[in-house]
C-alpha cells in the first residue's frame, strides 16, 4: 500500500463508459480507498467519488458530420481539460472509449511524461486501422473488452489486454424473467416489446418516431402489447415523453427511468439501435432487431471506410447473423414489424446458446482485471 495520495484522471463520454468507469472506480477504491478520481464523468461516475469538470452529456455525439456541429464546444473542452491536468498533473489518466477526443488528449499528456491508458479499444478492426499508431503514440496500454482485440495489437506490438465486459460480470447467466417482470408490475402472460432508440439525443430523434410506428403494426396482431422504454438520464426521459404526447401512440408505452436490464429480461423481443446496448440485450437474452440511420454523408464515407461485414455487436462477436440488423432505408416501421412478429412466438433455443457462449467469454472480472492493471502500470501494490 502506498502512503502517497494516487490522483487518477478520467474522462467518459457516454453511457457506457460511464458504466466501465465506475466499475473499475469502485474496484480501484478498495484497494486504495484515498485515490482522487476526476475528469469528464457521468453519474454511475459521480457516484462513486469521481469529481466530473463538465457535463458528460456534452460528448455524447457519434458519426463524422455530426461531430462538425459541435466541433468548437468539443475542442474547448478539451483544452479546458488539458490544461486542468497540464496543471494539476494526475498520476495515470484513463481516457474510457470516445477515442476522437480521448486519444489526442492522452497524446500530449503522454507528452508531458504522464502515464495513460485507453480503455475500450477503438474499433481499428473495422475500419480505420492505421489508427493504431496514433493509439500507440498516446497510450501505455489499451484495455480491450472483446478477447479478439489484443491481436490487432500485437500485430503493431502495442501494449493491449484483454480485460472482459463488467455487464458480462453483473448480468446472470440464466436471467429470470418471471421476477423482472414481478419488478416492473408488468403481467406474467403479456406480450412486451423493450425499445431503445438510443442513449444520445440526436440518436432518439432519428429512430424514436419509427420504433413507435413499428410497435404500432405489431399491436395491430398483438393488441395487449406493451412497450417499456428505458431512459439513461432526466433529460432523455423528459425528451422521450414529449415526443411520445406529440405521436399519441396506438398502443400502450411506459417509459422507465434506468433498469434498462429488467426492461429487456422481462421482454419478449427488444428493438434498439446499434451500440452497447445490442451488447445488454445480448447478455440479457433477448432476441432483437437492431437499427441504425446515419446522416447521409457519414453514411456515404461509412460505405467506403467500414470493412467489417457486420455492424451489430451480436453478430460481430459471433462472426455470423445471430440477429438482424438494419440500416438506413431499411429502418422502415413494415420491415421492422415482421422481423420482430417472428420473434414474439418464441426464445429460439439455438439462439440462446450462442449468446451464453458469448456470454461466458467476456466474463472476466472486469473492473478487478482493469482497476489491477491501474495499479500495476502505477507500480504500486497488487
Amino acid at each position: 500500500m502506498t502512503n502517497k495520495t494516487i490522483r487518477v484522471g478520467i474522462v467518459a463520454g457516454e453511457t457506457s463508459g460511464d458504466i466501465l468507469a465506475a466499475g473499475l472506480i469502485a474496484e480501484f477504491r478498495k484497494q486504495y480507498p484515498d485515490a482522487i478520481f476526476e475528469g469528464i464523468a457521468g453519474p454511475r461516475m459521480q457516484a462513486v467519488g469521481c469529481q466530473s469538470l463538465f457535463d458528460m452529456e456534452e460528448l455524447s455525439v457519434m458519426g463524422l458530420v455530426e461531430v462538425l456541429s459541435r466541433i468548437r464546444r468539443l475542442l474547448h473542452i478539451r483544452k479546458s481539460v488539458l490544461q486542468y491536468f497540464t496543471e494539476n498533473p494526475p498520476d495515470v489518466f484513463i481516457g474510457v472509449d470516445a477515442p476522437d477526443f480521448n486519444l489526442t488528449l492522452e497524446m500530449k499528456l503522454k507528452q508531458q511524461g504522464i502515464k495513460t491508458i485507453h480503455y475500450v479499444s477503438p474499433t481499428v478492426w473495422a475500419w480505420r486501422e492505421s489508427r493504431v499508431h496514433k493509439i500507440a503514440r498516446a497510450t501505455n496500454n489499451v484495455f480491450c473488452i472483446f478477447p479478439f482485440e489484443p491481436a490487432v495489437y500485437q500485430k503493431f506490438q502495442i501494449p493491449a489486454e484483454f480485460v472482459g465486459h463488467t455487464l458480462a460480470d453483473q448480468i446472470p447467466l440464466q436471467v429470470d424473467r418471471k421476477s423482472a417482470r414481478e419488478y416492473l408490475n408488468v403481467d406474467a402472460n403479456q406480450k412486451v416489446l423493450a425499445v431503445l432508440p438510443g442513449s444520445r439525443a440526436g440518436e432518439v430523434r432519428s429512430l424514436l418516431d419509427t420504433f413507435i410506428l413499428s410497435a404500432e403494426k405489431v399491436a395491430q396482431q398483438h393488441p395487449d402489447l406493451l412497450v417499456l422504454i428505458p431512459v439513461v438520464n432526466k433529460q432523455r426521459k423528459s425528451e422521450i415523453d414529449e415526443r411520445l404526447n406529440e405521436l399519441k401512440p396506438k398502443v400502450k408505452v411506459r417509459t422507465v427511468f434506468g433498469h434498462s436490464q429488467q426492461v429487456m429480461i422481462a421482454s419478449n423481443a427488444v428493438l434498439l439501435a446499434s451500440g452497447t446496448a445490442t451488447l445488454e440485450a445480448l447478455l440479457c437474452k433477448r432476441p432483437m432487431v437492431v437499427a441504425y440511420k446515419l446522416k447521409a454523408m457519414t453514411y456515404q464515407m461509412m460505405r467506403f471506410m467500414y470493412k467489417q461485414q457486420y455492424f451489430a455487436l451480436p453478430n460481430i462477436l459471433a462472426g455470423k447473423a445471430l440477429v438482424p440488423e438494419l440500416l438506413q432505408a431499411d429502418v422502415n416501421p413494415t420491415l421492422i414489424s415482421e422481423k420482430l412478429l417472428t420473434m414474439l412466438e418464441g426464445d429460439a433455443p439455438e439462439l440462446q446458446e450462442e449468446y451464453l457462449k458469448i456470454h461466458q467469454s467476456l466474463r472476466c472480472n472486469a473492473d478487478q482485471t482493469a482497476a489491477q492493471s491501474v495499479a500495476k502500470l502505477l507500480k504500486l501494490e497488487v
